[in-house]
């Protein structure tokens, strides 16, 4: 028979019609999807907007030659006058150097594109006006490309100096053609209109990269699996040991275990989490590098030197997301998604270039994890593991990284068991606690 004691339950529709349950999800919802919206859409809308000072290379290969009895030096003068062009809002920045140093910056992601005025570029000129014919071969500038540098920044810095080229060539012919007649030269229409834009740009691919390279994404998608298998794997393991510990219910469909609560201070239990963290980043890397390499193929050199990095990279983020839930407890998962994801993901620079983003994600660049772990595993694919192409830096922010989350997480974790914050369930309370 049942019990005539037994609760009465209560009903979905006398919950939802209680203004109260609404109140907390509400704000905490609408405020994440708004800040989540205007962070993410903030930093794509308009690249060539917020452009500033993106770097391309600026080559004069050109020997000259002897013009009307005067050495002449045609390059010079246009490479003078791109770099001279006004730019008012120092969107470009143009490094003229010389061929061999802008080959250097281009494989080491220094330069996103190099614009070179090509060999024999005086001669082909001033051939031009004297032959006055369309099959004189012409004045040559080359767009030499950096797809390692990411797609978008490749085209974005490709286009500029393309357009850079084209109105130096409209330039030179506007002077050809007004030297025609002071030179007594007839010329034909077709000749003419060569005149008027006498320079074939053409383009090449200054560091290639592997077909399987994803046209310079492979390493922001790599480094986004490193970031969420250790921002997802601390989240895993902090419930896991709270569930072990028995200060959380563990549920299975329908199932339902609550084991006895164990009495450990916030202090070990951060060092419960953050030894497994580690430890299991070793599993998560090598999973991560032999579903992308072994098994989908992506082009990766420096295999050893990749998995030593991305192991130390989920590492750090494990740590990092361990000691903000042991300091802000359940909030401490809002907080750590923002710092992990949320604001590191559009300050990267992986897939819009740090040149072309708002001020404010430059400013966030210099600290969110994405762009420091992007750096390196984007020289380690495709720049040959050269430590100034942004290796270094990323090994000295990994480092950076963990002392601070250390730091910070047993810093909180301290304070909260000195002044008796203790996670005990009242059972315990009569018991004497163990020491941190």
């Amino acid at each position: 028979m049942p019990s005539n004691h037994a609760v009465r339950q209560v009903t979905a529709r006398q919950v939802l019609r209680n203004p109260r349950i609404w109140v907390l999800p509400a704000v905490i919802v609408g405020l994440v999807s708004l800040l989540l919206s205007l962070v993410y859409m903030g930093g794509i809308l308009n690249p060539r907007g917020d452009l500033h000072r993106l770097p391309i290379g600026l080559v004069n290969a050109d020997q000259g030659a002897v013009v009307a009895g005067q050495p002449t030096n045609l390059g010079a003068t246009v490479v003078a006058g791109i770099a001279a062009a006004p730019d008012p809002r120092a969107q470009i920045a143009w490094r003229q150097l010389d061929e061999s140093a802008a080959m250097d910056q281009l494989a080491s992601g220094k330069l996103y594109s190099v614009l070179t005025v090509r060999q024999g570029f005086t001669a082909a000129v001033s051939a031009l006006p004297a032959a006055g014919q369309p099959e004189v071969a012409r004045p040559t500038m080359t767009v030499f490309t950096n797809p390692g540098a990411g797609s978008l920044a490749s085209s974005l810095a490709t286009s500029i100096a393309q357009a850079a080229a084209h109105s130096a060539s409209l330039e030179l012919g506007r002077n050809l053609t007004a030297r025609l007649p002071a030179e007594g030269a007839s010329a034909t229409n077709a000749a003419r209109l060569q005149l008027s834009d006498p320079v074939t740009v053409d383009t090449a691919v200054g560091h290639p990269i592997g077909t399987h390279s994803g046209l310079g994404l492979t390493a922001f998608y790599y480094t986004l699996l490193l970031v969420l298998a250790g921002f997802l794997g601390g989240n895993v393991i902090a419930n896991g040991v709270d569930v072990a510990l028995g200060y959380a219910a563990s549920e299975l469909g329908p199932w339902r275990r609550q084991l006895p609560t164990v009495p450990i201070s916030r202090t070990q239990t951060l060092a419960i989490t953050c030894t497994m963290s580690v430890v299991l980043s070793l599993l998560t890397s090598s999973l991560i590098m032999l579903a992308c390499v072994a098994i989908l193929g992506m082009d990766a050199s420096h295999l050893p030197l990749l998995w030593i990095f991305s192991v130390c990279a989920t590492a750090a983020v494990g740590l990092g997301v361990q000691a903000l839930l042991a300091a802000f407890g359940g909030i401490g998962q809002l907080v750590s998604m923002f710092v992990f994801i949320a604001l590191s993901l559009p300050s990267s620079g992986a897939t819009v270039p740090l040149q072309a983003l708002p001020d404010f994600y430059r400013v966030l660049s210099w600290f969110e994890p994405m762009r420091q772990l992007t750096d390196g595993v984007r020289a380690i694919l495709y720049f040959d593991a050269r430590a100034d192409a942004g290796l270094n830096r990323a090994w000295m922010m990994i480092g950076v990284g963990t002392v601070l989350a250390l730091a910070f997480g047993f810093a909180m974790t301290t304070y909260y068991d000195r002044k008796g914050l203790h996670r005990i369930v009242p059972e315990h309370l009569r018991e004497p606690q163990p020491s941190a």
